[in-house]
């Protein structure tokens, strides 16, 4: 054994997040009395910010008199919630076996060399977020891409390029 001193470790510490809690506040607020309030404060929480924000998670298992693991068991088990920020425009495409078949690969490679993420990324300035998704029940437009709640159908490399110019333009609010 040796008499010198151990070695200092660097270790890099998360940066805690800024966020204002008030809209936090006025969900849990909301739902505070409701048995069963987890999950539409979480669903709230969700609306306001676009995303799970740690700090409210804290503030949510101190309202609710919860623990924070179990806050996390429920926002990890249900894919509806997220805990990154997420883009604008939510990018989704079906590579379900209709659409598979139809070309649905030359698509989703298309959009990630456009947009430059892949699945489950969102891009830096979180105008987009891109996911590919088992299946979005409409099989006869195959292959089939959706935009938030915009459908577009047959979809070519050449509407992609159409559909990433049309919401570069809209504002990102």
């Amino acid at each position: 054994m040796s008499n010198a001193p151990a070695e200092a470790t660097n270790v890099e510490e998360t940066p805690v997040e800024e966020i204002d809690l008030g809209p936090a506040n006025h969900v849990i607020d909301k739902y505070l009395t409701l048995p069963g309030n987890l999950m539409p404060v979480l669903q709230g929480i969700q609306d306001e910010y676009g995303y799970v924000p740690k700090p409210t998670i804290d503030l949510v298992a101190e309202r609710l008199n919860v623990y924070p693991s179990q806050i996390f068991g429920v926002l990890t088990f249900y894919a509806q919630f997220h805990l990154k920020p997420r883009g604008r425009y939510i990018i989704r495409v079906c590579v379900g076996t209709a659409c598979h078949v139809q070309g649905a690969p030359r698509i989703v490679e298309t959009f990630f060399d456009k947009l430059g993420i892949s699945h489950a990324e969102t891009s830096p300035d979180l105008r987009y977020t891109f996911e590919k998704v088992a299946c979005l029940g409409a099989c006869g437009m195959a292959p089939l891409a959706m935009v938030n709640d915009d459908t577009f159908g047959k979809m070519t490399v050449q509407k992609v390029e159409e559909i990433i110019a049309e919401y570069n333009q809209r504002p990102m609010k």
